[in-house]
């Protein structure tokens, strides 16, 4: 969901997208674990690639969310948001001595 969500943001390449997400304090995620993440989203139809030249470095390949995607992405975040909506319910009556 929160891959999906930055490439949403802008066509963004993987370490790109991992340092993204790194710099918003999702620090568990890897580039390495990037790439299998974006492969199994492009052969569902969430996100499509193309590749552009950098400048001064080898061609890029860049992802973009597709509207399947869109759709997903929504989804997503509907029921995340319902679940820590419940969480927060029970944590905060929860005692912090």
């Amino acid at each position: 969901m929160c891959l999906l969500a930055v490439i949403a943001e802008e066509p963004s390449y993987g370490y790109e997208m991992a340092r993204k997400l790194e710099d918003r304090g999702l620090n568990l995620v890897g580039e390495g674990s990037i790439y299998p993440l974006l492969s199994r989203l492009q052969r569902q139809g969430l996100v499509e690639s193309f590749v552009e030249q950098s400048a001064g470095g080898p061609p890029r390949k860049y992802y973009r969310i597709a509207e399947d995607g869109e759709r997903r992405l929504a989804d997503w975040v509907a029921e995340w948001k319902a679940l820590s909506d419940g969480v927060d319910r029970i944590l905060g009556g929860v005692r912090r001595d």
